[in-house]
């Protein structure tokens, strides 16, 4: 286990206060308001401890800097495909998707991670402004 940090514990305490998601730069530029001297490095280092101690969640979307979520409780994401916004989904753990991975695979399935895609609430009604004004 890592020596105690005020720095990793202010960062929890703010991934837990904020649903939004953020990029490691996000966090650091917030952290940065309590921790002037505190370096970008230190933030990502920081990030990726507390997601290897299973303490937060790493959100990796592959087009994008990954983001950090400080809720670890199974639940599902959503991927807005116009904004890059992610939002945490209100469906709750589906089990039998692990259940037809195992009926399918000769390892051991122990979970999942699903994230859905599409167009979040605002730019669909932007989307759906812009087509009706054409």
């Amino acid at each position: 286990m890592p020596n105690y940090s005020r720095q990793r514990e202010s960062i929890k305490k703010y991934l837990d206060s904020h649903f939004t998601h953020p990029t490691a730069e996000t966090v650091y530029l917030d952290i940065k308001e309590e921790f002037p001297n505190i370096s970008l490095g230190t933030v990502y280092r920081n990030l990726n401890l507390l997601a290897d101690m299973g303490e937060i969640l790493r959100i990796s979307l592959g087009n994008g800097p990954d983001r950090y979520d400080g809720r670890t409780s199974p639940h599902y994401h959503f991927i807005c495909s116009q904004c890059g916004q992610v939002l945490d989904m209100d469906i709750g753990p589906m089990p039998e998707i692990d259940e037809a991975a195992r009926q399918n695979f000769s390892g051991v399935i122990t979970g999942h991670i699903t994230h859905f895609f599409g167009l979040c609430p605002k730019c669909n009604i932007k989307n759906t402004f812009i087509r009706k004004g054409e």
